[in-house]
């Protein structure tokens, strides 16, 4: 089935279409974006079950954005009669302009930015679910989510805690323009299993995560991976630490995605080449990584949550390849840091919701696979670690420091894993050291969607990432 789009959106374009001609008889360029997004988030634990009518991105409402005279503002709102778009459209202007006179009186530098293209573009793009959270029978998925964490009790009757939960956002966007009328309708879905032990005097936990741009039948693959959940928390609970040092690793697939991630997120997002924040823009067309790094991002590159058909500028999703062959080709970029920085945008202009203002924001952001099997990348290492489980990460865009928190670590002697663990571990290094150093991939790859990004410490928005199993050389503590 289609994921309907929303009637709400449907019943306000042709009077935001008034609002935009009002406007466009004032400002150099205008456009809006307007949002409806539904969904829920449900959780059973050991002794509750809670329902939560909103997630991460769930929202209804708008915002103009204006040029006049190389200067870019915004107007946001909630509150939209259709059928008196005069009353919008001056509510704007008098918010609008007591913005500009707040520069003129201030005597704040301004920085000129060219008029945004407003190419003519007629699009309506509903994506395949099977369910939608609004259609769906909540009374089953809960009930889905009791049994998961019934079983995962059955596996381990000694665990303090579980948590099973499941999210689901029907997402529907609009962006108008004079010349544009873009309209998205999908739905995504993400899910957990969170068991909690404790064992040698603290308590000790794993995560195991399922997302896509699915609705809530993605419980059936969350019930595949509690006994895995339960498993890593039992050899967590018996790990020791790592002895600090350089290592051979192999690190999974949401290992990999945290080092893409981590990498090359922050310090190829171009808004921060605008500030001369990130040390990649010196980096573009030199070395980054080894032959066997190539690296995507972009809306189009993988199928997950946030994996949409135009951006919040109304740029179409796009498929970047930042990396080719250890080669540092490019970056990503919203619209208005591409006028600045004489490029083009690549779809990557997102806001935490209509409330916010635009930045260069990751989508999926993937290692493409290699050739190697896992097998006989765990035979080449003589001493060293498999490392599991993406805990949490951070980067330094302005050095290209990189910290990840691994939650454990398999040890490797002789080729072989040896069933002792190590835990919890944090991977350091500089980025071009670390992708210089891979020297194997694996033939297969996944994506992951759990969570978000924040920028800075704010403007949280859904990302993925991913990759292979990758081998490499690694700082570990």
């Amino acid at each position: 089935m289609k994921a309907k789009f929303s009637p709400y959106l449907t019943s306000i374009a042709d009077g935001m279409k008034k609002v935009i001609a009002i406007l466009g008889e004032k400002y150099d360029y205008v456009s809006v974006l307007s949002t409806d997004s539904i969904g829920w988030g449900m959780q059973a634990t050991k002794t509750v079950m809670t329902i939560q009518n909103e997630t991460m991105t769930t929202e209804r409402g708008n915002v103009i954005r204006v040029c006049k005279d190389g200067l870019y503002s915004e107007y946001s709102f909630n509150q939209f009669d259709p059928r008196n778009p005069e009353k919008t459209a001056k509510e704007a202007i008098e918010a609008i302009e007591a913005q500009l006179a707040l520069v003129e009186a201030t005597g704040s530098e301004v920085y000129k930015t060219d008029v945004l293209s407003n190419e003519p573009c007629t699009l309506m793009v509903e994506f395949d679910t099977e369910q939608t959270p609004e259609d769906c029978d909540q009374d089953k998925v809960m009930q889905g989510l009791v049994e998961i964490k019934e079983e995962a009790l059955k596996l381990e009757p000694d665990l303090i805690e579980i948590s099973v939960g499941l999210q689901s956002t029907h997402i529907s966007k609009m962006f108008l323009t004079k010349n544009r009328d873009m309209r998205q309708s999908y739905v995504y879905s993400e899910g957990h299993v969170y068991p909690v032990m404790f064992a040698n005097g603290k308590n000790v936990m794993s995560y195991e995560g399922k997302s896509g741009r699915k609705g809530p039948e993605l419980i059936n693959e969350l019930k595949g991976v509690v006994k895995e959940a339960v498993e890593n928390t039992k050899a967590i609970s018996n790990a020791k630490p790592v002895e600090p040092g350089e290592y051979d690793i192999i690190t999974s697939p949401e290992v990999t995605g945290l080092i893409a991630h981590e990498a090359f997120g922050h310090g190829v997002e171009m808004d921060m080449f605008v500030k001369e924040r990130a040390l990649g823009a010196k980096y573009i067309d030199k070395r980054v990584g080894s032959d066997l790094v190539t690296m995507h991002e972009g809306a189009k590159c993988a199928e997950d949550v946030t994996s949409y058909a135009f951006d919040d500028e109304g740029n179409l999703a796009g498929d970047v390849v930042e990396i080719d062959h250890g080669i540092l080709k490019t970056g990503i970029c919203d619209a208005l840091s591409a006028l600045r920085l004489g490029t083009r945008p690549t779809g990557n202009g997102k806001r935490e919701n209509f409330e916010h203002k635009v930045y260069t924001r990751m989508t999926n952001t993937i290692f493409d696979s290699g050739d190697s099997k896992l097998e006989d990348m765990i035979a080449s290492i003589e001493s060293g670690y498999l490392l599991k489980g993406m805990s949490s990460g951070m980067e330094d865009p302005k050095h290209w420091g990189i910290q990840c928190l691994v939650s454990c670590g398999l040890e490797i002697k002789g080729g072989k894993l040896t069933g002792k663990v190590v835990a919890p571990i944090v991977m350091t290094g500089y980025v071009p050291d670390l992708l210089g150093s891979i020297s194997m991939l694996s033939d297969d790859r996944e994506v992951f969607g759990n969570g978000g990004c924040g920028k800075g410490y704010k403007e949280w928005v859904k990302v993925s990432d991913g990759g292979p199993y990758l081998k490499a050389r690694a700082r570990l503590g």
